[in-house]
């Protein structure tokens, strides 16, 4: 379960760029996770759990996920089509391989107590 190891390096991003003073009032972590990212939202929230368990100061952080749907590229039709159940192909009939979302593991936004 490779999501304990994610959880703990947003951890260590946030300790990186942040000061122990601004991280008692971290109150709340929204991710944004691909569909194509390898992370499955339920087991990342039971992850970021396990870890912040063992951290007392993270105890009270929330963790948000959006996920992120697959996205591609359609050079036929000159637009951008979500897709669904992992069938890269357009609603004109081509196949495409060009995703532009989809692939997203990222920090989006933190929140902190005033």
């Amino acid at each position: 379960m490779h999501e304990i190891s994610i959880a703990r390096n947003i951890i260590d991003t946030l300790e990186a760029e942040y000061s122990e003073m601004d991280l008692i009032h971290l109150n709340a972590i929204d991710l944004r996770i691909g569909r194509l990212s390898n992370v499955e939202p339920q087991l990342m929230k039971n992850a970021f759990k396990a870890v912040t368990a063992v951290e007392q100061k993270y105890q009270s952080v929330n963790l948000s996920i959006e996920v992120v749907p697959i996205e591609i590229y359609c050079a036929d039709c000159n637009k951008n089509v979500t897709i669904e159940n992992y069938k890269f192909i357009c609603p004109c009939g081509k196949p495409s391989n060009n995703v532009i979302k989809g692939m997203e593991l990222f920090i989006h936004k933190l929140h902190f107590d005033e």
